[in-house]
C-alpha cells in the first residue's frame, strides 16, 4: 500500500487532476439522479398534502399537473359534489409561470381548504381580492417575501395575502376566476380534486360511471406513478450520464496509467528481475488505478453533497434527495471504466521484457 501510495506522489498534480476528472463523473451521476428523485418526491408529497382521496382529470392527461390543459367544464364540479359518498370537491386550474417554471394553483379557497385541516398560515391569511396570492414559506423564502409584498407571476404583479406551510400542491396560489382570466380559459379546470365519506372504491366506480373517457385514479394510485419510470425520456438520459461517465474514467486512467508504465520502465523490469510474475505486475497498475477511482469517487461524493447543502440554502424550492443504491452505482460505474482502462497498460507492462526494461533511460 505504501509503494501505491508513493507511485502516485511521484506526480501528484496529474493523479490529483486524474482523481479530480474521475469524481466529476461521479459528482454528475449523483446530482443529476437527486435532482430527478427530489422534484418527484416533493412532487408526490404536495400532491398527497392537498389532503383529497382521488383525482379527476381529462382524457388523455398527464400525470404531471403542469402538462396538463385546462379542459374540464367547471361545471362538472356540481355533478360530482351530487354524487353519494363524496364529501368535497375541489376544482383546481394549474398554470405554469413561464419565468421560472414554477407551477401555481388557481383555487377556490373554501372548497380546497376544506379538502384537509385547511392551510397553516405562518403569517397573514387568505385572499382579500382577485389580485392577491398566497404563498408557501419556501417559495416566500426563495423570493425574500412578506404578507404585503408585490410578486411577480405570469407578468403580472400580485399581492402576497399569506404565507403558509408548504406541502399543499403548489408553491403559490391564486383566486381561481383569475387564474382563468389569465389564461383565458373561463369555465374550465385542470383537475378535480375529490375526497369521499370514506369508501373510496365505491366513490371511484360512481365517477366512472359519470365521466366516462376522464382519467380518474385514487391518491394511492397516483402516488404510485409518480416515479421516474413514468418519465420517458429519463431513463436514455440516465444511461447516456452513465456511458459518459464510464467514457471518462476509461480515458483518465488509460492516459495516466499508461505514461506511468512508459515513465516507470526501469522500476517494472527491476519488479521482474527479483522474481515479480506477471500476475503481480498487472495486479499493481490495476491497484493504482483503483486507488485513483477511490480518491475520485470521495471528491465526486462529498462535491455532491457541498453542492446539495448550498443549494438548499440558496434555492429553498428545489429538492435534491440522493438516493442511496445511486452512489453504488456511480461507484460501480467508475470502477468499470477504471479497470477497462487499466487493462492495457497493465499488460503493456507485464510483457515488458526485464532486460530492455533495465537498459531503458
Amino acid at each position: 500500500m505504501h509503494l501505491l501510495w508513493r507511485n502516485l506522489g511521484v506526480h501528484p498534480l496529474r493523479s490529483a487532476l486524474s482523481a479530480a476528472a474521475i469524481g466529476l463523473q461521479v459528482f454528475l451521476i449523483l446530482l443529476i439522479v437527486g435532482l430527478t428523485s427530489g422534484i418527484l418526491s416533493d412532487w408526490r408529497t404536495r400532491a398527497e398534502g392537498v389532503g383529497a382521496d382521488i383525482i379527476v382529470q381529462a382524457p388523455n392527461s398527464s400525470i404531471f399537473f403542469s402538462v396538463s390543459s385546462a379542459v374540464i367544464p367547471e361545471s362538472q364540479v356540481a355533478r360530482i359534489e351530487k354524487l353519494p359518498g363524496v364529501d368535497e370537491v375541489a376544482p383546481v386550474f394549474v398554470i405554469v409561470d413561464t419565468a421560472t417554471l414554477g407551477v401555481i394553483y388557481g383555487i377556490d379557497y373554501d372548497r380546497f381548504n376544506g379538502l384537509s385541516s385547511g392551510f397553516t398560515f405562518l403569517s397573514g391569511g387568505a385572499f382579500s381580492g382577485p389580485d392577491d396570492a398566497i404563498a408557501d414559506d419556501l417559495a416566500a423564502q426563495a423570493r425574500k417575501l412578506k404578507v404585503g409584498s408585490a410578486v411577480s407571476l405570469m407578468n403580472r404583479s400580485f399581492r402576497v395575502s399569506g404565507i403558509v406551510l408548504h406541502g399543499k400542491g403548489a408553491r403559490f396560489f391564486l383566486p381561481i376566476q383569475k387564474a382563468q382570466e389569465i389564461a383565458g380559459a373561463e369555465k374550465r379546470v385542470s383537475l378535480i380534486y375529490v375526497r369521499s365519506t370514506g369508501d373510496t372504491g365505491a366513490v371511484l366506480a360512481e365517477l366512472n360511471r359519470l365521466l366516462p373517457g376522464y382519467r380518474i385514479r385514487s391518491m394511492a394510485e397516483y402516488m404510485s406513478l409518480m416515479t421516474s419510470s413514468n418519465l420517458p425520456e429519463l431513463r436514455p438520459f440516465l444511461r447516456s450520464f452513465i456511458g459518459l461517465g464510464i467514457v471518462i474514467s476509461f480515458l483518465v486512467v488509460l492516459l495516466t496509467m499508461y505514461t506511468m508504465v512508459l515513465e516507470r520502465r526501469r522500476e517494472i523490469g527491476i519488479l521482474k528481475a527479483i522474481g515479480s510474475s506477471r500476475l503481480e505486475i498487472c495486479w499493481l497498475i490495476v491497484a493504482e488505478a483503483l486507488m485513483l477511482v477511490g480518491l475520485g469517487v470521495v471528491v465526486g461524493v462529498c462535491g455532491t453533497y457541498a453542492t446539495t447543502a448550498i443549494l438548499h440554502r440558496t434555492s429553498p424550492t428545489l429538492q435534491i434527495e440522493i438516493p442511496p443504491d445511486w452512489i453504488v452505482r456511480s461507484i460501480l460505474v467508475a470502477v468499470v471504466g477504471a479497470l477497462a482502462g487499466a487493462a492495457y497498460p497493465a499488460l503493456r507492462a507485464a510483457q515488458n521484457d526485464p532486460v530492455d526494461s533495465l537498459a531503458y533511460e
